[in-house]
């Protein structure tokens, strides 16, 4: 089965560009999605269902190897797992009070950080500044954002970093997907309590399971598909450039499925942080083509 798997998302890179585009948007898709089970499902019901559904999925396809683990694989996919449990988590309360693309846009603030603090360049520090001032628009702008909804992006956003750092240390101890399949175990096994506590288990609808699986599937299962893929074959500047267009298209895709609009200011804080992405992007030395061993959930 896993061959399967490596062969599929083999051809499905032909157009490795396209093919991210693609990925990026049914991340997107996936949010606004989410957003519109709100009216019959918390958010935390929903985070659980996502988590459950990839687990689920990924678990059956790649049937990870679990014994003769050491401690050390363990303790980095506890953590890289708990990470993406609270990423999605955080996120999907995020986007219950503000917009989907100025919460996408706030997330986003984690990896723009992780790679300044990589790239030990003074320039970046412009780039930093251009996303500070845009991220400032929107404390000065007339009908502020709900700033609890602010806060769990931001925190979505700190999470998100948190898991960059840890993909690297997982890809290397657990092979091919499997680090990913057992962290969406582990983080699906450490919100279910949560659960318990809020008395939030979904009903026994139809309509609430099967569209908790397709957020599962839309934001989890089929991008980490498609950037197996394509991650060996594509430049990581320009996966970087594209990978930076997650807050345009996520408001793109509120707009359609949702209907949410965003005020001009927000627009312009948007563009701030798109172009600062992009340019500590594009002022990056190469580096060695991405591993997708490391892991790829993008975004919340």
């Amino acid at each position: 089965m896993k061959q399967w798997v490596r062969a599929g998302a083999a051809r499905l890179s032909g157009a490795p560009i396209v093919m991210l585009l693609i990925s990026i948007a049914t991340v997107q898709i996936g949010s606004s999605i989410a957003k519109d089970l709100y009216s019959a499902a918390q958010p935390l019901t929903v985070a659980w269902l996502r988590l459950g559904a990839a687990a689920l999925i990924l678990g059956a396809v790649t049937r990870p190897r679990l014994t003769g683990r050491s401690a050390s694989d363990w303790g980095w996919v506890a953590g890289y797992g708990a990470c993406m449990a609270a990423m999605n988590v955080t996120f999907y309360f995020a986007i219950e009070r503000i917009p989907v693309g100025m919460a996408v846009t706030l997330e986003f603030l984690g990896p723009l950080g992780v790679s300044v603090a990589l790239s030990r360049r003074f320039r970046d520090l412009l780039w930093v500044g251009l996303a500070a001032l845009g991220v400032a628009l929107l404390g000065f702008s007339p009908g502020v954002l709900d700033p609890v909804g602010v806060a769990w992006a931001l925190a979505a956003g700190a999470l998100w970093a948190g898991y960059i750092l840890l993909a690297g240390p997982t890809g290397r101890r657990w092979a091919g997907v499997d680090g990913v399949a057992v962290a969406f175990g582990i983080g699906f096994a450490g919100v279910t309590p949560l659960m318990l506590v809020a008395g939030a288990f979904p009903a026994p609808s139809p309509h609430v399971w099967l569209v908790g699986a397709a957020v599962g599937l839309f934001s989890s299962v089929v991008p980490y598909g498609i950037e197996m893929g394509v991650m060996r074959r594509i430049e990581p500047r320009i996966f970087g450039i594209l990978m930076s267009l997650e807050p345009a298209v996520a408001a793109l895709a509120a707009l359609i499925l949702l209907g949410e609009t965003l005020r001009p200011v927000e627009l312009v804080a948007m563009g701030c942080v798109v172009a600062a992405s992009i340019g500590v992007v594009r002022s990056a030395r190469r580096q060695p083509v991405a591993d997708p061993e490391a892991g790829a959930d993008d975004d919340a």
